[in-house]
């Protein structure tokens, strides 16, 4: 029997094939996804080198001037001026710290600068990363600015001098006709006008430290500001005034941070408040600068 023989340039064409098979496979299987650059798998958009920030580097925030405890205080506990010597004192304070800090940058890497409560609102470009100045959400504000979860529930409170006839009123009924003062531009106006609705329209001033002054002064019966904020009023502002109850919540008013709209850093700020929230440090802050007994609140 004669062998079986195989061309020679058969066998030559069989192994390129061959080759070429194996070659195809190996560099079909990519090494990163498609259209990510070396090192870029894994980015965490809240890392702090990876922050869109006013200025690179440091945090700035935002608050008034002067700032009032239970928010700020200095080592006294008289209001905080933020252009001098940063403090870590008060409730906001506090937060914007330890947001801060979940955000990774040290006390020293945060920038305070002064923005007047109307002013946050205004449109164009915001000179901060973010603000905290006991702004309550509402829908309206949300449509200029960003605001972050809550990192305080607020109720309103109102707040008589200790010799007004209606430093005993124990109802909204009992406040109809007294003549009513906030701040223009606040939820604690909102309040006055929304659930307690006095027969008088309220006088409304530039800032709440004119609204106190109107109060100390006679020039109105009654003051709603949020509720933290009477204790330092009664205490030091005007000791010869008292809270006289709560208002009503509505709609569960809450205090956040707010954003120049569009700025991502929102998202990695309700990060951070989440986890303060989760370690119980929220609870904490709330328990060193706002615990204490509530009045009752008017119906």
């Amino acid at each position: 029997m004669r062998p079986f023989r195989i061309p020679l340039a058969f066998l030559v064409v069989a192994l390129a094939l061959i080759a070429s098979a194996c070659g195809s496979t190996s560099e079909s299987t990519p090494t990163q996804p498609a259209g990510t650059g070396a090192g870029t798998v894994g980015l965490n958009p809240c890392g702090k080198d990876q922050l869109q920030l006013v200025n690179p580097g440091q945090l700035t925030i935002a608050t008034d001037n002067p700032a009032f405890p239970p928010w700020f205080q200095d080592a006294k506990g008289n209001p905080w001026d933020p252009t001098k010597a940063p403090t870590g004192l008060g409730y906001e304070a506090g937060v914007a710290y330890d947001v801060a800090d979940q955000l990774g940058f040290s006390k020293a890497e945060v920038k305070w600068v002064v923005v007047p409560f109307n002013n946050i609102f205004k449109p164009g470009p915001k000179n901060f990363d973010f603000d905290i100045n006991q702004v309550s959400y509402t829908p309206k504000r949300a449509q200029v600015v960003d605001f972050s979860d809550s990192y305080y529930d607020v109720e309103q409170a109102v707040v008589t001098l200790k010799s007004s006839k209606y430093a005993t009123a124990t109802s909204l009924a009992d406040l109809k006709d007294a003549k009513f003062g906030a701040q223009v531009g606040t939820t604690s106006l909102d309040a006055i006008n929304e659930v307690v609705q006095p027969n008088d329209q309220p006088n409304v001033y530039d800032t709440n430290n004119d609204a106190i002054s109107a109060l100390k002064n006679g020039q109105i019966d009654a003051l709603v500001v949020d509720f933290p904020s009477t204790g330092y009023i009664t205490g030091v502002q005007v000791p010869s005034a008292k809270v006289v109850g709560r208002l009503p919540a509505q709609g569960g008013e809450h205090f956040g941070l707010v954003f120049a709209k569009g700025n991502p850093l929102v998202n990695c700020a309700n990060q951070a408040l989440a986890t303060l929230h989760q370690d119980g440090t929220i609870d904490q802050l709330a328990q060193k600068w706002i615990a204490g007994s509530a009045p009752a609140v008017l119906q």
